[in-house]
């Protein structure tokens, strides 16, 4: 599927005339059971893509929520393997909800790039955000997922100018992720207004959908992003409901604390019909 399941998850959003909703949530964080937990939570109140995070030692360009909730994983004894375990576990009966692998070359690289990838598939995995794998160096892992149908997804900032942002395109698929603010995850509040001209250019120069994220957590941000990008993507806004799990000690409340926060920001994405 990968790709094709990417592509009909914009499709519904867009004849629904909203931009999608793509959630994020660190795997094993508070725990595995309550990461699983969470991904029919979100799915079950709006989510149109899920990212997984998968823990790494040094997350650089995550903010501090982020990171804590690596740590929290990494205690829990949370590894790659685990977390495609827990999307083959979700895919078992969900063969619609677009999953993205979100992390860090070192894991992938200490597996192998073709171990990985045929493990991802067969997790039914759709696509990869590899934070520090940019084009120049990700040759090797693409030809892979091309043969079986994953995306490499890619990053773009406010930065990007347009022969950038052409070799950000260039063999990229699924959608391009616009990093909103320079500087980590959940930093700061992200201004649409600075950046629509250049989200507009990175769907044009990429010819694929644009989903915003960094500095969105909530629903007010969230409608306000919509009106320029294809997608939203929060993330350190979820990670939080975990946190709040973990400091409490009351795991079970993450999964239905982060599907009420899916259901207010889809509800506030439906509320902002498209151009």
């Amino acid at each position: 599927m990968g790709r094709e399941r990417i592509e009909a998850a914009f499709a519904r959003a867009k004849g629904e005339n909203r931009a999608a909703l793509v959630t994020y949530l660190m795997a094993g964080d508070p725990g595995l059971e309550e990461s699983y937990a969470a991904m029919c939570a979100l799915r079950d109140n709006g989510a149109d893509i899920i990212e997984l995070g998968a823990p790494f030692t040094d997350p650089m360009a995550d903010g501090p929520a982020i990171q804590r909730a690596g740590l929290r994983a990494l205690a829990n004894g949370t590894k790659l393997p685990d977390v495609l375990v827990l999307a083959a576990r979700f895919r078992k009966d969900d063969q619609t909800t677009p999953l993205i692998l979100m992390g860090y070359a070192n894991p992938i690289h200490s597996m192998g790039y073709e171990e990985f990838a045929r493990a991802a598939a067969d997790a039914g995995i759709d696509g990869t955000i590899i934070v520090d794998l940019p084009p120049e160096e990700d040759a090797g892992l693409r030809a892979i997922y091309g043969k079986l149908g994953l995306s490499v997804i890619r990053l773009a900032t406010p930065t990007t100018d347009e022969t950038r942002a052409a070799k950000v395109a260039d063999g990229a698929s699924g959608f391009i992720y616009f990093v909103a603010v320079t500087g980590v995850t959940g930093a700061g509040s992200a201004d649409p207004a600075a950046i629509a001209g250049k989200v507009a250019m990175v769907r044009s120069v990429s010819g694929l959908p644009v989903c915003v994220g960094f500095g969105v957590k909530t629903g007010a941000q969230a409608a306000e992003m919509a009106k320029i990008a294809d997608g939203v993507v929060v993330g350190s806004a979820f990670v939080e409901k975990a946190q709040d799990a973990h400091e409490t000690g009351k795991f079970e409340t993450a999964a239905p604390a982060m599907g009420e926060l899916a259901g207010e920001l889809r509800r506030a994405l439906a509320g902002v019909p498209k151009a």
